[in-house]
């Protein structure tokens, strides 16, 4: 019974610790540098826990983090709104560091404006 007990904390203890490298706070972001850029989305996953576009500006292109699906979706945006070659005004922070990411605050699609955040 011990055994059992011991193997089953350290089961929840690995499910509870495995995963957090992988998310990422929203303190990473500098919210001291808005950036505010229209772009063609080269590539967008439509996936949780965050929906995600790679956003080209100019000569450079972004992996900007959007919201979870279920709030997109509460929001308005849908997958299809986020397809290949599409224009994207993007409203947001970059990473501290790491380089060409970003999460948004909030994106305008045809001109309509999108909060992600609120």
């Amino acid at each position: 019974m011990t055994l059992l007990k011991n193997c089953s904390f350290a089961l929840l203890l690995f499910l509870g610790t495995a995963f957090a490298p992988l998310h990422h706070g929203w303190g990473d972001y500098d919210q001291t540098k808005v950036l505010d850029y229209t772009g063609t989305i080269e590539e967008s996953k439509y996936e949780n826990p965050h929906a995600t576009a790679k956003v080209k500006d100019k000569d450079k292109t972004w992996l900007v983090y959007l919201a979870p699906t279920s709030r997109m979706n509460e929001r308005g945006v849908s997958a299809a709104m986020l397809k290949k070659g599409s224009s994207l005004r993007v409203v947001g922070y970059p990473h501290k560091t790491v380089k060409n990411e970003m999460r948004a605050e909030r994106i305008f699609i045809d001109g309509k404006k999108y909060e992600l955040r609120k």
